[in-house]
């Protein structure tokens, strides 16, 4: 079993910059890979990014060249920096252990950290 929390949200104004982090927890040595989705009032869940315990990764196009995907040495602890954010990345961002090899697309997920982005 693997436990994920994120931590790091807020309020930001536009153009500014936040970062993320996701402690595991558990068996950690069964991670596969670890990833962050997010979700709009009104809107289903969307992927963001998704990062290998080998190191690869991949972002969604809404946030390729602004937001970062990184581990910790220990590889328990993920972050994601997010620069020049938008109004349009407000929404609750999660954080998800992947212990099956899918490529984030399932795992276990956390409770969720609000990102607002407003002036």
């Amino acid at each position: 079993q693997v436990q994920v929390v994120e931590s790091g949200g807020g309020l930001v104004q536009p153009g500014g910059s936040l970062r993320l982090s996701c402690s595991a927890s558990g068996d950690i040595s069964s991670i596969k890979a670890m990833g962050w989705y997010r979700q709009a009032p009104g809107k289903a869940r969307e992927f963001v990014a998704c990062m290998t315990i080998s190191g690869g990764s991949n972002y969604a196009d809404s946030v390729k060249g602004r937001f970062t995907i990184s581990a910790d040495n220990s590889k328990s602890t993920e972050f994601l920096q997010m620069n020049s954010l938008k109004p349009e990345d407000t929404a609750v961002y999660y954080c998800t252990g992947d212990t099956r090899g899918t490529g984030c697309q399932f795992g276990t997920w956390g409770q969720g950290t609000q990102v607002t982005v407003s002036s």
